[in-house]
């Protein structure tokens, strides 16, 4: 399939009423948005199958959905640190977002300096990146023993305080992701979560309340990983 063909596809998906039901219900702004829904690009994705050259053209077409596309389409082997630093400065939204950070960048073996390097950005969405890595990389990780994710949790306690709500909820999100790991690691994240309990802001304050509300569940999924270990 063709840039030119994808974008037509696109092109005759879109909707304004999706683009003001999406802004208004999830919080999506964007330009160039056409209001194309999720499981009609996945449909799309699916057709094209990996196609890095087709996806890099999708994404420089500055589209919103063909740049959507982009993170579906690309092979997490073959991303590089600049086209990381590329995509990421342009992030607009928490969908687009999450779409790399779970798609590509947790896949890619620059995901841990990433981490480290964005969870201290400024900008909203670029830090949101660092913790929206960190959490697909609890799933995409599937060997790496305790010690490696233990070392997030420093980082995850300094962001803590900060009120934004797109960053919060990631800091959030990661938390529960390495609770979620396995059995030890749930222990681990529940101390953590309780040691932000005391911090003095509100946003450490639902951070925290959040992930013991999950953790502390009697039944919590677990993926046990690495599962020679946890389900040998």
């Amino acid at each position: 399939m063709t840039l030119e063909e994808v974008l037509e596809q696109l092109y005759e998906l879109q909707d304004a009423e999706k683009v003001a039901k999406r802004k208004a219900q999830f919080g999506i702004e964007a330009e160039n948005f056409l209001g194309v829904y999720h499981k009609d690009l996945k449909i799309i994705a699916k057709e094209i199958g990996i196609n890095n050259q087709l996806a890099l053209a999708l994404f420089d077409s500055g589209i919103y959905e063909a740049r959507l596309l982009c993170s579906k389409i690309f092979n997490p082997k073959s991303v590089t640190e600049d086209l990381m630093e590329k995509w990421v400065v342009t992030f607009e939204n928490w969908e687009i977002c999450d779409s790399f950070c779970m798609g590509l960048f947790a896949k890619s073996e620059f995901a841990l300096a990433k981490i480290l390097d964005w969870s201290e950005r400024e900008l909203e969405f670029q830090k949101r990146a660092a913790f929206a890595t960190m959490a697909a990389y609890c799933m995409a990780d599937k060997t790496s023993g305790n010690e490696l994710f233990m070392q997030f949790f420093p980082i995850i306690r300094k962001a803590a305080t900060d009120d934004r709500k797109f960053v919060k909820k990631a800091v959030n999100w990661a938390l529960r992701g390495i609770g979620k790991r396995n059995v030890d690691l749930r222990k681990m994240a529940i101390a953590e979560a309780n040691e932000i309990l005391k911090l003095d802001s509100k946003a450490a304050q639902w951070i925290a309340k959040d992930a013991l509300a999950e953790l502390q569940k009697e039944k919590v999924r677990s993926s046990d990983y690495p599962r020679k270990i946890y389900r040998p």
